[in-house]
This record gives C-alpha cells, sequence and structure tokens, in this order.
C-alpha cells in the first residue's frame, strides 16, 4: 500500500492528516516488514520533533483499521 493510500484511508476513517502522521505513512509504505522498533528510527532520523509514542500510536490506529499487521517476534533463547 503507498502512502497515498494510506492517507486516504485514514482521511476515510475521519483521521486528521497532519505532517506527523504523513511522515509516519511515508516511512511504513516505504518499508514493508519493517519493526515498530525500526520505523520509530527511521522517522526520528526524518524529523527528531516526532516522539515515540507518537510513532506508536499511529502504528495502532493503522492496524486498528486494517492497513497493517503487527506480528510479534519471539526468540529462541540458548
Amino acid at each position: 500500500m503507498s502512502s497515498e493510500q494510506i492517507i486516504e484511508t485514514l482521511k476515510e476513517k475521519g483521521m486528521r492528516i497532519t505532517k506527523q502522521r504523513a511522515l509516519v505513512a511515508r516511512v511504513i509504505a516505504e518499508n514493508d516488514g519493517a519493526s515498530c522498533k525500526d520505523i520509530c528510527c527511521m522517522v526520528r532520523t526524518k524529523d527528531r520533533t516526532i516522539g515515540t509514542a507518537t510513532v506508536y500510536r499511529m502504528i495502532k490506529s493503522l492496524e486498528d483499521i486494517g492497513v497493517v499487521e503487527r506480528i510479534d517476534m519471539i526468540k529462541i533463547q540458548e
């Protein structure tokens, strides 16, 4: 899904499209399969004013409306 499609879906769900949300949408669209932590780091390298909580809230909102699917990773301890 492109960032434009993500933004359009957010608009359809009644969410305001802020500069921060548009940036997070673009990073997610460009990095399919990235972890939440990686997305947060990428967003913060582009705009240091965007907080971690903002990124995680956006990811949660996208998950709630079915745009992204969060998959938990399990690592086996040796």
